[in-house]
């Protein structure tokens, strides 16, 4: 059985040791160590990566207590040197030991027992059992949670029977009975767990809460701690420089300008708007004025499809007939009537041969849109309805 280093010093980078084993699978190579420091999958926490041999570490998995090392080839010598990918051990560890003390902070503050842990690639999240957490709540743990960064106490692992764990103050008791691994924050918590971290809590740095969110049983808190932390501040910090910079104004009077930028912007659609109706009302009249039997059509070049329908309710209010508009920029198309002829319903008919031209769309006996990939089926399928509304012009 392999030796499991990870468990004896999460700060093990480089050793040499001999390969046990190598299988072959349908997806890789993959081999086990005499020792190992590669941490595989498991409690939340995401695999190790790194090198053997120098050959690439894929991935790392635990099958019935033996570690199993996905290569990208098989080594030709039996003895070789690992090295882990340090960096990102190192923020695992930073990660998994700021969620114990983030979950022990929120039990303490809020009675909110955490139900699960994720650890992802770029944020991580617990869930906790409260309904909600209000801002002044989170930004209290957020603040206790720092406050014991700062006080920089140890963090211990230790193995304990069964029976020595029942006497332990436990967040959770496990469910095996042997070989049991207890993670200690001084004074803060006694907590199974088999997973890597820090040696003491000023190594995680900072924790940064992120947002919530409503989950089934609880609140989905997701955060990030230590480097990741830094980086989000760093890319928030760039973002809001280049808005500060771009609206040539401060930080502190950022949301007022931001706050009138949207009066503003009201007012001037505000003046579109109306702009736009008497605009559709003088072509709406152009249109009446120009049209065929029961039937106007009109192809656009950039007309959006609000636009589209505004205009042919405006004109179906006053005609009793049809139109049929498209916009060859959105590759849209939009049939409308006002009841007249009665045997014309645009939203049967769309849904009846819009599939025929890989189209999608829908709506009422009076007003139907469909939307289309291309701009070539959007002109086909307005050609073959025109002409179906033709033999009822």
């Amino acid at each position: 059985m392999t030796q499991k280093l990870y468990y004896d010093s999460a700060y093990t980078r480089e050793w040499n040791t001999h390969i046990t084993n190598r299988i072959s699978r349908e997806d890789g190579v993959y081999v086990t160590l005499a020792e190992t420091a590669f941490y595989p999958h498991g409690g939340g926490q995401p695999c190790d990566l790194g090198q053997i041999g120098g050959i690439a570490v894929l991935d790392v998995n635990l099958e019935d207590g033996e570690v199993w090392h996905k290569l990208e080839r098989s080594p030709e010598q039996d003895e070789v040197q690992c090295e882990l990918d340090w960096e990102r051990r190192f923020d695992h560890m930073q990660q998994h030991t700021g969620q114990h003390l983030l979950s022990a902070i929120t039990l303490k503050l809020r009675d909110a027992m955490t139900l699960s842990f994720h650890l992802g690639t770029d944020y991580a999240t617990i869930d906790v059992a409260a309904e909600t957490l209000s801002a002044e709540q989170l930004t209290g743990i957020e603040q206790e949670v720092n406050r014991q960064i700062v006080h920089n106490a140890a963090v211990r692992t230790s193995w304990v029977t069964a029976e020595e764990a029942a006497r332990l103050p436990l967040v959770k008791q496990p469910t095996v009975t042997e070989d049991i691994r207890i993670v200690e924050i001084e004074g803060v918590e006694y907590n199974a767990c088999g997973g890597t971290h820090v040696a003491a809590m000023g190594e995680i740095g900072i924790i940064k809460l992120l947002k919530t969110e409503k989950v089934k049983g609880g609140t989905r808190i997701y955060f990030k701690c230590g480097t990741r932390a830094l980086n989000e501040f760093k890319e928030a910090q760039e973002v809001l420089n280049g808005i500060t910079t771009k609206l040539k104004t401060s930080r502190d009077e950022l949301l007022e300008r931001i706050e009138k930028m949207e009066q503003e912007q009201k007012q001037l659609q505000s003046e579109l708007n109306a702009l736009k109706a008497t605009n559709d009302a003088y072509y709406a009249e152009e249109l009446l004025a120009a049209r065929e039997g029961l039937v106007i059509a009109r192809i656009f070049e950039d007309k959006s499809l609000k636009d589209m329908q505004s205009l042919a309710t405006k004109l179906t209010a006053e005609h009793e007939g049809l139109v049929l508009f498209a916009s060859i920029s959105e590759a849209k198309v939009v049939l409308a009537q006002n009841g007249q002829p009665p045997e014309w319903a645009c939203g049967p008919f769309f849904k009846g041969n819009l599939g025929a031209y890989q189209g999608k769309g829908g709506g009422s006996e009076k007003l139907a849109q469909a939307g289309f990939t291309n701009r070539e089926d959007a002109l086909a399928f307005y050609e073959f309805t025109k002409e179906q509304l033709g033999h009822h012009s």
